[in-house]
């Protein structure tokens, strides 16, 4: 027989070993998968929003247009005395559909947050088809402008960001980093197509999220990482993840009565009534945030099994299993780490109100502004961190099977000298 790369011997009694894990793990993962597809058939929206009619802030009235133009220069235009500065600022800007330059009135808050330069593309108002000169205009009353600023133009920074983001995972990853990226366009396609418009009509959130979440993983890392013992041991590690996620979410949204009151947003499709619930809308957020935290920590406690047992194939499955869970503790406490503070990061605007407000910290972690992100890093974190021990149990069994007589007689007291 011939050596493998580890030159270790694959037996006859190895291949059977092989063949059987295989099996064991297809016999659990195959219901699983078919479950999923037909649960995303039963479940699979209509299309169909009802009567949700919401009003599209980016749309315009007959006879104005949304320009885009290139800001030439900046200044100010009818200040009233005292008035600051930012409240009458103007952008002389170049349309990119040809014409005259014309005067932009910036947003107050926009002059002052970031301010506005040459060179900056932005989208404006026009509302000039709509006002007509007047022939006696009143001196003392200042006349409305023609042009309003309303969003930059962000396409090319950050389509050169997204360039820059694949061409570094491709060249450090390569064949695989190619697939992850493909099997992410798969997942938001999953949210895209079926999560969201379920929810937009009413459908079970919990089994939305548990369904839509599934049927991404499984996509995702089998078509990054191929079909192999490791990956699917990854997956169940994955799958347990998501349903210990799922039922904690469940119990903290109604046990947190969290309503989601204090995002805008939440606010707006509140209005929208319908079968839209909106503690649905954050039951399935706080599923699907914890997606990426927990493929990244199951597919690695797989890997780490996997290599400690090809350094040293005899090592029993206890020690390998107390080995492997030393790795995996390193990486729970960095991984909650990355997840608070991610959360963080994105909560800091509310995070500095809550500051100067100066709330008890206490009743600022359970207030609306902050109580859901709370809330998605406790569940997310209990979650991974229990799907570490299932993982890494799952793969030294796993291992140990596919392994199981892998040595030939032969090779035994090489190994044991």
């Amino acid at each position: 027989m011939g050596a493998g790369h580890s030159g270790h011997v694959l037996t006859a009694a190895g291949l059977v070993a092989r063949r059987r894990a295989a099996w064991i793990l297809a016999a659990i993962l195959g219901p699983l998968g078919v479950a999923t597809l037909v649960a995303m058939v039963l479940l699979w929206p209509t299309g169909d929003h009802g009567d949700l009619k919401l009003s599209n802030p980016y749309a315009v009235a007959q006879g104005v247009s949304i320009d885009t133009g290139t800001v030439q220069t900046v200044g100010q235009s009818g200040c009233a005395d005292g008035q600051p500065a930012s409240q009458c600022a103007v952008a002389v800007t170049q349309p990119e559909a040809g014409g005259p330059v014309v005067a932009v009135a910036m947003n107050p808050d926009v002059m002052v947050s970031h301010g506005v330069k040459a060179g900056d593309r932005i989208r404006y108002l026009n509302l000039s088809r709509l006002q007509q000169p007047s022939a006696t205009p009143a001196a003392s009353a200042p006349a409305a402008p023609s042009y309003v600023f309303v969003d930059f133009v962000r396409t090319v920074p950050v389509l050169l960001l997204a360039g820059l983001y694949a061409f570094v995972v491709v060249a450090v990853a390569r064949w695989r980093g190619l697939r992850a990226l493909v099997g992410l366009a798969g997942a938001y396609a999953v949210l895209a197509l079926f999560v969201l418009p379920g929810l937009v009509e009413g459908k079970p959130p919990l089994l939305l999220a548990l369904v839509g979440s599934t049927a991404i993983m499984m996509g995702v890392l089998y078509f990054a990482h191929g079909i192999s013992a490791r990956t699917s041991t990854a997956l169940l590690g994955t799958i347990f993840g998501l349903g210990v996620t799922a039922l904690l979410a469940s119990w903290a949204v109604d046990a947190g009565n969290l309503t989601g009151v204090g995002s805008h947003d939440a606010a707006s499709l509140v209005s929208l009534g319908g079968g839209l619930s909106i503690s649905g809308v954050i039951l399935c957020g706080l599923v699907i945030a914890s997606l990426g935290a927990l493929n990244d920590v199951t597919i690695t406690q797989a890997s780490a099994v996997w290599e400690l047992y090809e350094l040293a194939p005899r090592t029993p499955a206890r020690r390998l299993f107390s080995s492997a869970l030393r790795i995996g503790r390193d990486h729970i406490a960095s991984t909650v780490y990355t997840i608070a503070f991610a959360y963080a990061g994105a909560a800091l605007p509310a995070l500095l109100l809550v500051m100067l407000y100066e709330r008890p910290l206490l009743e600022a972690l359970t207030g609306p502004e902050l109580v859901e992100e709370v809330v998605r890093t406790l569940v997310g974190s209990i979650g991974l961190v229990l799907a570490i021990p299932l993982t890494t149990a799952v793969a030294v069994a796993v291992v140990k099977a596919t392994g199981a007589a892998r040595l030939a007689p032969a090779a035994a007291p090489e190994t044991a000298g």
